[in-house]
């Protein structure tokens, strides 16, 4: 009687799962126009050449940026969009915060577009190209910032160009939102979102920099994919701190600070924060999952019993998948002794960890003191900001950027994800919950190597792609 039961169970669980993964059919895509668009390309490609040729370069000490970089690429824009500047109020804040107003033909619900124009420090020597020099080669522009995020920035300015030039005036309000501080927390986002507050300007919709359309990033998955982000991962930088009396190496105790802090290390990296399959991780899974292979749709259809395997796959392998469902921690510093022989007084290490948003900066703490589990090692944050708001997906907003995006790339699969970097945009959580990060290119995994590295480049046609994008979602506005 006992195995008739057992075996009932088992076609049951068998039954129920493969309903499940029958009835794990792809969403509909959202609805697209066949709209032809009209643009001067090759002024959106010179465009954005002259502004790469700006050394907009930001450090941590502002004693090391060139002013003269940051106010030549601001002098250079009226020239380069004489539409924009003869229709649209700039204020210049704080901070480099440069905002924009595109008067609508009716006040209220305002859209803002995002980007910053400042970039990061670079190696020369390790360039194939200079990276200030915005070299055009063979359907390549080369130089520091063509992805992060002075194609956006450029596709939006280009975009708005093209459209008042045709006479277009969008319903309501469009404010251009930039900062030249992004690079390094500066205050020019923060600046600009007081400026709504303090004006009483509720954004309807905000979109930054974020995802992309990419391929080859979802398990089973051989379709691009245009992946929007939702939400964006907090940020804890955590010092851990042990002190001893010191004394020459010749005579250690048994264990020294720095050996205190290594075990430490060690108890982190062996116990990963919890996994959590829900918000924008789930919300990728249930569209992404849809389309991949068969063995993943049985685990995706049916993530109640075979979550693990999908917790188990991110632990062993890092990387993306596991940035996506749980709280990461990268050790990234440690010191001790400024002599050979000498036993450190004080040892400390940091690491990096970005938060889901499921966690916050509180209980990222809680949990590494109980991991550590020693009471000679301090656990403190340094800079810290929890995640962000997780946006609708179920609204207007969220409608007019996935079509924005189908529209740009056919044949991509549009799906809300999670951003594991940081941006301007999660400043805005205060003013809205219609934030969203894509930014409006292509990208092949060998380009995206490149955001923040060596060689930074970006093909001609995904400039022109950007500012395609940006029409269309300016068309919607």
């Amino acid at each position: 009687m006992i195995g008739y039961l057992i075996l009932a169970l088992v076609l049951l669980f068998a039954a129920v799962v493969a309903v499940r993964t029958i009835r794990f059919t792809p969403k509909p895509q959202p609805e697209i126009s066949d709209e032809e668009l009209s643009f001067d390309r090759d002024a959106a490609v010179d465009a954005l050449a002259q502004l790469v040729r700006c050394k907009t370069v930001s450090y941590n000490d502002s004693s090391l940026e060139d002013d003269g970089e940051f106010e030549k690429l601001i002098s250079l824009l009226p020239t380069l969009y004489p539409n924009v500047f003869r229709v649209c109020s700039m204020d210049r804040l704080p901070d480099r915060a440069l905002l924009l107003r595109w008067p609508g033909k009716q006040p209220g619900d305002p859209a803002v577009l995002m980007a910053h124009y400042d970039v990061v420090p670079v190696n020369e020597e390790n360039w194939e190209k200079p990276p200030f020099a915005g070299i055009i080669e063979d359907g390549i522009l080369w130089g520091r910032g063509t992805l992060d995020t002075k194609v956006t920035f450029n596709g939006i300015f280009s975009a708005a160009n093209s459209l008042i030039g045709q006479g277009y005036q969008p319903e309501k309000d469009i404010y251009f939102a930039f900062s030249g501080g992004e690079e390094v927390n500066g205050k020019g986002a923060p600046n600009i979102v007081q400026y709504f507050l303090d004006h009483n300007i509720q954004p309807a919709m905000v979109v930054d920099e974020g995802g992309a359309v990419v391929e080859d990033v979802f398990p089973g998955v051989k379709q691009p994919c245009g992946l929007i982000g939702i939400a964006e991962k907090g940020m804890l930088n955590a010092q851990y701190r042990t002190v001893s009396a010191g004394g020459h190496a010749s005579a250690p105790k048994p264990h020294t600070p720095v050996g205190v802090l290594s075990a430490a290390c060690k108890r982190v990296e062996d116990h990963p924060f919890p996994a959590h399959m829900e918000g924008p991780a789930a919300q990728m899974f249930d569209t992404l999952g849809r389309h991949s292979t068969l063995l993943y749709r049985v685990i995706f259809a049916n993530m109640w019993c075979f979550g693990w395997v999908i917790d188990l796959l991110a632990k062993t392998s890092g990387g993306e998948m596991n940035a996506l469902v749980r709280t990461t921690v990268a050790f990234t510093q440690m010191e001790g002794s400024s002599a050979r022989n000498v036993i450190p007084p004080e040892a400390r290490m940091v690491s990096n960890i970005r938060l889901n948003p499921a966690d916050s900066v509180a209980s990222a703490l809680d949990y590494l003191k109980k991991t550590v589990d020693d009471p000679n090692v301090e656990i403190t944050a340094l800079e810290s900001f929890d995640p962000s708001p997780i946006s609708e997906t179920d609204c207007p907003a969220w409608d007019k950027v996935a079509a924005a995006v189908a529209e740009t790339w056919r044949g991509c699969i549009v799906s809300p994800y999670l951003m594991v970097q940081c941006s301007d945009s999660r400043h805005y959580g205060k003013l809205s919950n219609h934030v969203y990060r894509f930014s409006a290119m292509d990208l092949t995994s060998e380009e995206r190597a490149t955001i923040h590295g060596n060689n930074e480049r970006i093909r001609l046609e995904t400039i022109g792609k950007a500012v395609e994008f940006y029409i269309r979602l300016m068309k919607k506005c």
